[in-house]
């Protein structure tokens, strides 16, 4: 994990995300997971991008999956952005765009 990624778990996520003053990029993936590892770096260049403008986290939904359910993770990787406590936008899936279309939801 990347140095300005921060580890997402049941215990911290609402404190870490919900509560963010900053708009909040969360990878949810799982360590058995292919497509997972292939977009750490787009997900670790994002976090060392955003620095002072938004926040990234990675959770891992074997060992958390209460916040899994709770956002109805069903594949993995899912990338959700949050912006004031709320959902704010979706990415399913390593497809090849995905750093535009994260960049995309961020900026939103």
């Amino acid at each position: 994990m990347g140095k300005n990624v921060l580890d997402i778990n049941d215990g911290n996520f609402e404190q870490q995300v919900l509560k963010s003053d900053q708009t909040f990029l969360l990878d949810f993936s799982a360590t058995w997971c292919g497509p997972c590892k292939a977009i750490t770096p787009v997900v670790d260049k994002l976090a060392d991008e955003g620095v002072g403008r938004y926040r990234v986290g990675k959770l891992d939904i074997d060992d958390s999956p209460g916040v899994a359910r709770q956002f109805g993770i069903r594949g993995v990787p899912t990338l959700i952005v949050f912006r004031n406590g709320k959902e704010a936008g979706r990415h399913v899936g390593a497809s090849p765009n995905v750093r535009d279309a994260l960049a995309k939801l961020l900026v939103d």
